[in-house]
Parts: C-alpha cells; sequence; structure tokens
C-alpha cells in the first residue's frame, strides 16, 4: 500500500536560478526502508522537507494515502501522520528518557498515566533497560540517545518515519544497530522508512536506494 506520493513535484527557493527538486514523481510504499544519497546541495534536505510537509511544492503534488497535502491540517499530519529522527537527537535535556518519550503521546491527549507504560513498551523494543528510562539523554552514549530518538519517534502512532542522517554521529557498530532497529519495524509492522544519507552502509541496508542529483530523485 503506497504511504507518500510526489507527483512531478518542483520546489524552487525564491529567487534562486534553479528548482532544488525537479519534477520528481515517485511513491513510496508501506513496508520498506527507503535510502535516499546524494551530495550536498541535490535536494535530499529539500525533499524531506515536502514529504515532511514543512514545505508545499511549487508546482506538482505531494499526497498522503491520496489526499493532497494541501489539503490537509499540516500540523496534524506532522503531529500524528508522520514522525521525524535526526542525526543531533534532538532530545530534550531536562526531561528524562522516559518522559522525552511521553511527552509527544501528552501532545495528542494521552494522560501521564496512561503514557508510561506505553513509553515503557516502546523503549524496551529498542532495548532501553528500566534503569536507564530514568536517566537524563546526557548520561546515554550516543547510540542509546538515538534509540530513545527512534522509541519517541514511534510514540504518536505515525506509520510514516523520516530520517535526517540518523546515523551521521554514530560508530559503525551503532550504525548495524540502528538500521536493524528501522528495517524491523519496516519489515514486521509495516512502517514506510525514509532515511536521507550520506552512510554507504545504510544505502546498502536499504530496500530502495534512491540518488538525488541537481533536484532529480532517480533508483539506484
Amino acid at each position: 500500500m503506497s504511504a507518500l506520493a510526489l507527483e512531478n513535484v518542483t520546489y524552487t527557493y525564491k529567487n534562486a536560478l534553479k528548482s532544488a527538486v525537479s519534477g520528481v514523481t515517485y511513491t513510496f510504499e508501506e513496508g520498506k526502508v527507503y535510502a535516499v544519497v546524494g551530495p550536498s546541495g541535490s535536494g535530499k534536505s529539500t525533499l524531506l522537507s515536502l514529504l515532511a510537509g514543512l514545505d508545499l511544492p511549487t508546482e506538482g503534488e505531494v499526497s498522503f494515502d491520496g489526499k493532497s497535502l494541501a489539503g490537509l491540517d499540516l500540523d496534524r499530519y506532522r503531529r500524528e501522520s508522520i514522525s521525524m529522527i535526526f542525526q543531533a537527537f534532538h532530545l530534550f535535556p531536562l526531561l528524562t528518557v522516559m518522559e522525552n518519550v511521553c511527552f509527544p503521546m501528552e501532545l495528542c491527549g494521552i494522560t501521564p498515566k496512561d503514557a508510561r507504560p506505553r513509553a515503557a513498551n516502546l523503549l524496551e523494543g529498542v532495548g532501553i533497560t528500566k534503569e536507564q528510562m530514568n536517566r537524563f539523554p546526557s548520561k546515554l552514549s550516543g547510540g542509546e540517545r538515538q534509540r530513545v530518538a527512534i522509541a519517541r519517534s514511534l510514540a504518536s502512532n505515525a506509520k510514516i518515519l523520516l530520517g535526517d542522517e540518523p546515523t551521521g554521529n554514530l560508530d559503525s557498530a551503532n550504525t548495524q544497530n540502528i538500521i536493524e532497529i528501522l528495517a524491523s519495524l519496516a519489515h514486521e509492522k509495516g512502517y514506510c522508512v525514509i532515511i536521507v544519507t550520506h552512510d554507504s552502509e545504510v544505502a546498502e541496508a536499504a530496500d530502495v536506494a534512491l540518488r538525488m542529483r541537481d533536484g532529480e530523485l532517480r533508483q539506484l
């Protein structure tokens, strides 16, 4: 089943001489891990912003489950339908691991009492121990913090995970661990995982590898 589709999508920044994304048509499906690679300035980050609903195309259409993002409540779309995983983790430093994962659930109206057991299950699912759940992010390793970030991305029940260089700050062993977690989410639970990356290890492990060059998207 398709999750996100782009139809002749072009995005041009104001006063730019050429488009950052140019005439892209592609469909991302549930149950797969996609890696989007390409040099800096190729349009990868702009593509991710369009998929996340942070920007709307200058031309063409991005659709989610057959509905154009242009006609959706984009705040709700970003809150409930997609989740982001970042290179820099973006965890709240003054909240514990448990509180970080509970936070998006509480934004969606789940009470703290109901959020905590669900957060614990998500954290256990990515290999975080009960003792680590009570730590602050600064007391975790980079690999552990990225696992917490993944658990937090799952808290909203969004089935689309967008990764912005999620392994960029990790060593090879932790990179492999994160790849395995994301692949499991796609293959066993039906998530659509789209990762923008410079990491060849991620691209090789993905179900589908795509390349951005001069704003155009091509399958490798």
